[in-house]
């Protein structure tokens, strides 16, 4: 039997002929966002041309790099600055957004403007906290002068965690605002799960804002079949989702390497150095708890043009108890300030203080950037041959009270509020050190 056709080259009569639609891969595609329009016009093969205009200022666009500016955020410097083909400037991707005036040229110009203007590569900041430290969180976004975000986080009678954000997160600049203190593994699991919920709510970018890193001290294999638990926990931390970190002055540097994600980690000597230079001690010197602790105590020295010290300790088991050796340095009739990046139980600073009234030294203070102060720390601290505890606000202050030693808090969520944003906008957190 014939097969009758219609006058149309390859159509069969009474077979609707088969549509063909363009193929679309993942790289054409393009979002429609904030005034921005990208028109994507796709042959059967496959092959396309992009004719793009760029967002709210309307101006022309330009042909750039190609559908991954446009369709994967446009978070890259690679996806802003589109440097295939000649190099000119890409379809700006649907998180794009800045307040910045534009700069005509230049090769340090990042989609049309220079790196010293404010770039802002996601939308609106949203700012959040677990249970750990919400007054921490609150002075940031004081700060910040914008509200905390609300969020639920709190535990099931079966010690289970919940999280759920109340506000809307998506395409948002999310930052998580979660010290791992005490309890360390409750705000640990608070903000895994703050990270993986964030994530699952399509926030365009998620940091974790962690001013003390817990298990820090856990960052080498200094005995035989022990774990790197500070390795442990910031794999925990990317697979949960975040996309940075943001922290304060880890134990060991070499923390940061465990990530494979950017972290910044701020430094609190300077403020330190700051407070103890308002004191105007006449002969200061200052002294670090080990050889360690040697690095973070010169910089407070060099900012106050004082000598250093160091004490020399070891520790001879797992129970937290340190014996200090030595004064390697000068420090009799001086003004001694000890510097010490975390103060637990307070043994290593116990026997700092042992060695200086044997050495004579004339007045002692304590500065602290992470103040624990667990088990008997108020105790060992709480004694007149310290004239002044200074420490930060990284962490809640532990139940406790001091009654012979006069103490002052120096407040940091400030320079967490500044760095906060200029990570949003895409400035130089290096900029907060100098």
């Amino acid at each position: 039997m014939a097969v009758k056709r219609s006058g149309r080259p390859g159509s069969v009569e009474g077979v609707p002929p088969r549509i063909v639609r363009p193929y679309r891969s993942a790289d054409t595609r393009c979002a429609a966002r904030q005034g921005g329009r990208c028109e994507v016009r796709a042959s059967n093969a496959g092959s396309s041309s992009r004719e793009g205009r760029e967002g709210r200022e309307g101006r022309e666009g330009r042909e750039g790099r190609e559908g991954r500016a446009c369709y994967h955020r446009g978070t890259s410097v690679d996806g802003l600055r589109g440097r295939l083909g000649d190099g000119r400037a890409g379809v700006r991707g649907p998180h794009w957004a800045t307040n910045a005036r534009r700069d005509p040229g230049g090769d340090d110009s990042v989609g049309g403007m220079t790196d010293a203007e404010s770039v802002t590569l996601y939308r609106e900041m949203a700012v959040f906290t677990g249970n750990a430290h919400r007054a921490f969180a609150e002075a940031v976004c004081r700060h910040l002068e914008m509200p905390l975000g609300r969020c639920e986080v709190f535990e099931f009678s079966n010690e289970n965690t919940f999280v759920r954000f109340l506000d809307n997160i998506r395409d948002r600049d999310v930052f998580l605002i979660q010290p791992i203190a005490s309890p360390v593994n409750t705000r640990l699991m608070e903000l895994l799960i703050m990270i993986d919920a964030a994530k699952r709510a399509s926030a365009g970018r998620i940091t974790a804002v962690i001013p003390y890193f817990a298990y820090g001290r856990s960052d080498k294999k200094d005995q035989p079949r022990i774990p790197i638990t500070a390795r442990l926990v910031a794999n925990f931390i990317e697979v949960a989702g975040a996309d940075r970190v943001l922290t304060m002055d880890l134990h060991a540097g070499q923390i940061q390497g465990f990530f494979n994600i950017p972290v910044d980690e701020l430094h609190a000597q300077p403020h330190l150095a700051e407070y103890f230079r308002s004191l105007n001690l006449p002969r200061p010197v200052v002294v670090a708890t080990d050889v360690g602790g040697a690095k973070g105590a010169r910089d407070v020295a060099e900012r106050l043009n004082a000598e250093l010290a160091i004490v020399d300790k070891r520790r001879t088991s797992n129970n937290e108890q340190a014996e200090a050796l030595t004064m390697i340095g000068e420090v009799s009739d001086r003004d001694a300030i000890i510097i010490d990046d975390e103060i637990l139980t307070g043994g290593t600073v116990a026997s700092a203080l042992e060695l200086l009234r044997r050495h004579k030294a004339r007045s002692i203070y304590v500065g602290t950037i992470h103040p624990l102060f667990a088990g008997p720390a108020f105790e060992r601290l709480d004694t007149p041959d310290v004239s002044e505890l200074v420490y930060t606000d990284t962490v809640p202050m532990a139940e406790g009270a001091f009654t012979s030693v006069s103490t002052h808090v120096l407040s940091v969520a400030p320079y967490f509020g500044d760095a906060i944003h200029r990570i949003h906008t895409g400035g130089s957190v290096g900029e907060l050190f100098r």
